[in-house]
């Protein structure tokens, strides 16, 4: 600037607390110092927007003498960094008052707040002087000029080093708004290279509603869509949003654009992905959802902000109602945090009910990919617990294969007289059907939900119920059913029964917790089922995460049935052929462990079925 254009410089000396306070913004506040870009610019902003406001209310302002941007100028050589806004800049006592004090309080509780903004629930967000003060992390002087858009206003000059004092000086010819300049520090000439502003800008301000250039090209030319009305932005626009925000380089497959006023004013715009990378192998996905506060990003993937289940999700959430620390870089109250997050939470759940709803085809596509994720938040988000267990879907004895139900059809096509909902666990429809726990089931036209992954029974362990309802696994030992008419073989009398389970608790030991006869086979001679609620899905799921990595037999009933030829056959046996009996009883054990997927070492049975086998064939 040149001298001749400055009138009757005055110094000023800030508070007293002023040093403390710009040790604390320079050294302490800030994490990353490249925020005083998105600060400055988001004060730039501001000061545009009141401006624009003023504009509507005030028709003989109309556009002034310039229209509403931002530009940054940097200059490598000479190690500068200026911006400029045609926002409503300030009069010499707004000058004084904005940039003399910090954000209108100079006392030492006000400092205290700062010291623990990052640990406190306060709310210091929109009061101005704090994000102005971040410049200072990287200049050696900052120098602001200034004009208030009032007629007849008379431009100002405040210049500081950041020590203890500044200086006002009046200034001619100056357009209105602001513009600030900042001489950097030697270790901060980074900033005075456009790509890393630019970089910047696109990071935190890439959808300030206000055109932003940097050395003359503009930067932000991505728009903040979420804040358009739905039935104006077209199908290329949010799919072209979709790839910026995401990264990718497909469509979404769902996308859900909501607003809302109440509990808090919410702006949201977010996408499913057509791919799992977990699927993949590829990790535990990351948060993908940035979190903004009128069009600024506070935090990119905060991992705070949405349920761990939800981290699938990509998008935007902007709310005019978050306080922020200081810095903007740190979520203050939590309560509302858990409050934005319930509400967007609940939407989005209610959005994939809709789709699951009017377009089963895709939901169907939707939950062969995420599935997991929806397992997931039922055993963990209490809140939306029952909401979630509406979107659980499975294969069920009642459908054809590859088709699947939700719980709620299920119990909408229950008998009247059946009080618990079934399940059973294998790793294919084939195989659970071929195996002896859901015969019994079969055999009195009672459904049966097929569950394919380990992770299914503790997500049915974790609801206990639905509608009332209990989620019983079809192997466990307590399970009442309705006598059914024997449709072939003789059953034991009930003396040889009982002699007979004795003599098989006896036999196999420590092997086996009890033996007994069974209510429920038909054609199987025997099966192993569990003890309490533990089914024997959930015993092996225990064995592979290295919770119980030994089998232990004390929690197994043997059920035996009475009418099967082997069972007659081997009760005949344990009289007449005690050995043959003892290595039968083994075998007839262990089958059943097998079928219940719980055998765990096979060289015993290996070498016994030799034996077996070798009798068989006359040896």
């Amino acid at each position: 600037m040149s001298a001749d254009t400055l009138h009757d410089q005055e110094t000023h000396h800030f508070q007293a607390e002023i040093s403390q306070l710009l040790d604390i913004v320079i050294n302490s506040l800030y994490t990353h110092r490249e925020v005083f870009i998105r600060e400055l610019v988001s004060n730039a902003a501001d000061a545009s927007e009141k401006f624009r406001h003023e504009a509507l209310t005030n028709k003989e302002l109309g556009e002034g003498d310039a229209a509403l941007e931002i530009r940054i100028d940097v200059d490598k050589e000479a190690g500068t960094f200026t911006i400029t806004d045609s926002g409503i800049g300030m009069s010499r006592d707004e000058l004084s008052e904005n940039l003399g004090t910090i954000a209108h309080s100079g006392t030492k509780a006000f400092l205290q707040k700062i010291k623990e903004a990052a640990n406190q629930d306060v709310s210091l967000i929109g009061q101005f002087g704090v994000g102005f003060y971040s410049a200072f992390m990287v200049a050696k002087k900052v120098t602001v000029e200034t004009r208030s858009f009032h007629a007849d206003s008379q431009g100002w000059v405040w210049e500081s080093e950041g020590t203890g004092q500044y200086t006002i000086s009046q200034k001619d010819d100056l357009a209105r708004g602001t513009r600030i300049h900042i001489e950097l520090k030697d270790d901060a000439t980074e900033y005075a290279e456009d790509s890393r502003i630019k970089d910047a800008i696109r990071r935190y301000s890439n959808f300030v509603p206000i055109p932003i250039s940097v050395n003359g090209e503009k930067v932000n030319t991505v728009q903040a869509i979420w804040t358009r009305n739905r039935s104006d932005i077209t199908e290329e626009e949010y799919t072209e949003f979709y790839k910026f925000v995401a990264n990718a380089w497909d469509e979404p497959m769902f996308r859900l654009h909501f607003n809302a006023d109440a509990p808090l004013a919410i702006r949201a715009l977010l996408y499913v992905p057509k791919e799992n990378p977990e699927h993949l192998g590829l990790g535990k996905m990351q948060p993908g959802v940035d979190l903004y506060c009128r069009k600024v990003m506070i935090e990119k993937h905060p991992e705070n902000l949405l349920p761990e289940w939800m981290r699938f999700v990509r998008g935007v959430i902007d709310s005019d109602d978050l306080p922020l620390n200081i810095s903007r870089e740190t979520l203050q109250d939590s309560a509302l945090i858990r409050k934005l997050s319930k509400v967007i939470t609940g939407r989005f759940i209610k959005h994939l009910a809709e789709q699951a709803k009017n377009n089963e085809e895709e939901f169907s596509k939707f939950y062969d990919t995420f599935g997991n994720f929806i397992k997931e938040g039922a055993t963990q988000d209490f809140a939306h617990r029952d909401d979630l267990a509406n979107l659980l879907r499975f294969e069920s004895s009642a459908l054809e294969a590859g088709k699947k139900t939700s719980l709620l059809d299920y119990v909408g096509r229950m008998k009247a007289e059946q009080k618990d909902i079934y399940f059973m666990n294998g790793p294919s429809r084939e195989t659970i059907e071929a195996g002896p726990y859901v015969e019994a089931f079969r055999e009195r036209e009672i459904e049966v939900l097929y569950t394919f992954d380990q992770i299914d029974d503790y997500v049915f362990m974790q609801l206990g119920e639905y509608q009332e309802k209990k989620l019983v696994s079809a192997d466990r030992g307590d399970i009442e059913l309705s006598d059914i008419d024997a449709k072939e073989g003789e059953e034991l009398s009930s003396e040889d029964s009982e002699a007979l389970c004795g003599w098989l608790k006896e036999t196999l030991g420590d092997r086996v917790g009890s033996v007994r006869v069974s209510k429920r086979l038909v054609s199987n001679p025997a099966i192993a089922v569990t003890g309490g609620m533990m089914s024997s899905a959930m015993q092996r799921l225990m064995m592979s995460v290295g919770k119980d990595e030994t089998f232990d037999g004390k929690t197994m009933t043997l059920e035996i049935n009475p009418r099967h030829s082997l069972i007659h056959r081997l009760n005949a046996l344990r009289n007449d052929n005690k050995d043959f009996a003892n290595e039968l009883s083994e075998q007839l054990y262990d089958n059943a462990l097998l079928a219940a997927g719980l055998f765990v070492d096979p060289r015993a049975m290996v070498d016994r079925l030799n034996k077996l086998l070798t009798k068989a064939a006359g040896g």
